[in-house]
């Protein structure tokens, strides 16, 4: 019987991981003030403490604040403590089944995005990076995987998210605002908050 292969969300983690061990703790990535070291104790994080999970995206909710900060205490606290190859095995291996991220609704729900997004956060703070290169497939799932980010990045302007890579295909959030063209993975870089690496092409209506 042939196995099946890895989920997109699980091949990004393992490019990840490989990107992570090759370049060490102190390269740059694209999250401001962050090393591969901080990105690595993060997911890791993410993976094995469901205390942290409420931190992550809330800043701008009552209370969050308080959340997020405890999560990059938790964050700070594994990056400190534990030497970076095991934070990168961690990374690497994934939630234990205990986690809620292991639960396979959670990992469909967050880590297409997720690791999609901290692979190119890595990829492109390199020198001479250039785009990758997806299978329709794949750009598919990401185009599927960021409603969440877009709805954030639309606020109260309104927002059209257009494919390039297929024709006729758009997300339209709110009237007027900004119409963003790209392939899916550029478009969820820009909505992402990655707008001086993400290529696509900005129109305001």
């Amino acid at each position: 019987m042939n196995a099946t292969p890895p989920s997109l969300p699980d091949r990004e983690r393992s490019a990840l991981a490989d990107l992570l061990d090759e370049l060490g703790p102190d390269a740059p990535t694209c999250c401001a003030g962050w090393t591969t070291a901080h990105l690595a104790a993060h997911l890791a994080v993410r993976d094995r403490r469901p205390d942290a999970l409420p931190g992550y995206g809330l800043e701008m909710l009552p209370g969050g604040q308080r959340l997020a900060g405890w999560s990059h205490r938790l964050e700070d606290r594994l990056r400190t403590s534990t030497p970076y190859a095991e934070v990168v095995r961690q990374v690497r291996t994934g939630p234990p089944s205990w986690s809620p991220m292991a639960l396979p609704a959670a990992a469909k729900a967050f880590n297409v995005a997720e690791f999609a997004i901290h692979h190119e956060d890595v990829r492109r703070a390199q020198p001479g990076w250039e785009p990758r290169r997806l299978s329709r497939e794949e750009q598919d799932q990401l185009w599927s995987g960021m409603a969440l980010h877009a709805r954030r990045a639309a606020g109260r302007r309104g927002l059209a998210l257009r494919r390039s890579d297929v024709a006729g295909v758009e997300r339209r959030l709110g009237a007027g605002g900004r119409t963003v063209t790209g392939e899916p993975l550029e478009l969820m870089l820009w909505v992402s908050g990655r707008r001086d690496v993400a290529r696509v092409e900005v129109a305001v209506s």
